[in-house]
């Protein structure tokens, strides 16, 4: 059972980093590609930034290219999402995702505030 656990989450001022991770367990952690979502108040979730089982290949949603990076520690079952020059319009609850053919998993999600 995919089992993923966010956290790092919490109010930062613009122009602010941020470094969530996402613990796995209950599964393979290396044989999943993996990913960050976001939700802000009153949108549809949407992709962050994806990376395959071995880091190999990596995707940007275009709002976080440049800004986000994510990466992973497979030996430590763990996804993360450095974020820095952090917006308002990033204020969001962002969550991890894994997939890995019919399985798929997400946390319970972690909020990110970017607020003067």
């Amino acid at each position: 059972q995919v089992q993923l656990v966010e956290s790092g989450g919490g109010l930062v001022q613009p122009g602010g980093s941020l470094r969530l991770s996402c613990a796995g367990s209950g599964f393979v952690f290396s044989w999943y590609a993996m990913s960050w979502y976001r939700q802000a108040p009153g949108k549809e979730r949407e992709l962050v930034a994806d990376i395959s089982s071995t880091g190999g290949t990596i995707n940007y949603a275009d709002s976080a290219q440049g800004r986000f990076t994510i990466s992973r520690d497979n030996a430590k079952n763990t996804l993360y999402l450095q974020m820095n020059s952090l917006k308002p319009e990033d204020t969001a609850v962002y969550y991890c995702y894994a997939a890995r053919g019919v399985v798929r998993g997400w946390g319970q999600g972690t909020q990110v505030t970017v607020s003067s």
